[in-house]
């Protein structure tokens, strides 16, 4: 398919190159690897010890969006490869708390808009040797159509203080904390209860006018459970919100099921592990 560059996506390679250009040194990003409408590269914290802080940086176009690791009613989740890396034994992806989209068909879909950075949990293999980190990116970025993307950045960790330790540091901190149903924080899940077979209803405590939003995802990536609306009937001071169980694979209970549950907050995001009763 042969595909006319708008003016503004020529901006937004050209803003993508200028800020590679001013921005880190090239031992704590890499170059961004871009298309028309997203970009991808690397960062690199502080190296101390045998664990490195590190991160996946997406720039994303005006109007475009690429998903969370459970995209909602459609979208597709982004898949990362480090297998070609460099002493490195193990990546974890610390996943900031998506936004909510209206996904064009009545659904919607999760994932994020203009700038995000995935923090990154590198356990090296030996500490005191050299890190490259490479990284297979596949994603998809949407807007009125959706685009499949790959990108390869990589990435040597070699400095001891990094620049983009502060960047890194505000991504971690968009990361949902993990929780316990019932904890006296100012957003929490009070209770979480079964209504026969088929539905769910979670109580949310929440400061009165608060913009909260909850996403549940099952035990494996095959539940595609769908994102939970806010309901009327809570009791007061609370919040709450339904879901069906619909979307579980072939197979599979939901009595006894851990699901996990995202609450997002206005200053702050929480996950809840809920065995299913």
């Amino acid at each position: 398919m042969i595909a006319i560059v708008p003016s503004r996506a020529a901006l937004f390679v050209a803003a993508v190159v200028a800020a590679s250009a001013c921005g880190a040194r090239a031992d704590e990003a890499s170059p961004w690897v871009s298309e028309q409408y997203s970009a991808v590269r690397l960062l690199a914290g502080s190296r101390s010890g045998g664990v490195l802080l590190g991160g996946i940086a997406f720039q994303l176009q005006p109007g475009w969006k690429t998903y969370w690791r459970t995209p909602g009613d459609s979208g597709v989740p982004p898949r990362f490869d480090f297998s070609k890396s460099e002493n490195v034994e193990s990546v974890t992806i610390l996943w900031p708390a998506p936004q909510a989209f209206p996904d064009g068909a009545g659904g919607t879909s999760l994932g994020y808009k203009g700038q995000v950075v995935l923090p990154l949990r590198i356990v090296t293999k030996h500490s005191d040797k050299p890190v490259t980190l490479r990284a297979t990116v596949d994603y998809a970025v949407c807007d009125k159509l959706c685009i499949p993307v790959q990108a390869s950045p990589e990435l040597s960790f070699v400095s001891v203080a990094s620049t983009q330790d502060g960047a890194l540091a505000a991504a971690l901190d968009s990361v949902p904390v993990p929780a316990n149903v019932g904890d006296a924080n100012p957003v929490t899940i009070r209770d979480v209860v079964r209504k026969g077979d088929k539905d769910v209803e979670v109580d949310v405590v929440a400061p009165k006018g608060a913009k909260v939003s909850l996403f549940v995802e099952g035990p494996t990536p095959e539940w595609a459970l769908p994102v939970p609306k806010e309901i009327k009937g809570a009791p007061p001071g609370l919040r709450r919100f339904g879901f069906a169980l619909d979307g579980l694979p072939p197979g599979a209970q939901a009595t006894g099921a851990a699901l996990k549950f995202t609450l997002v907050g206005p200053d702050k995001s929480y996950e809840f592990n809920v065995t299913l009763e």
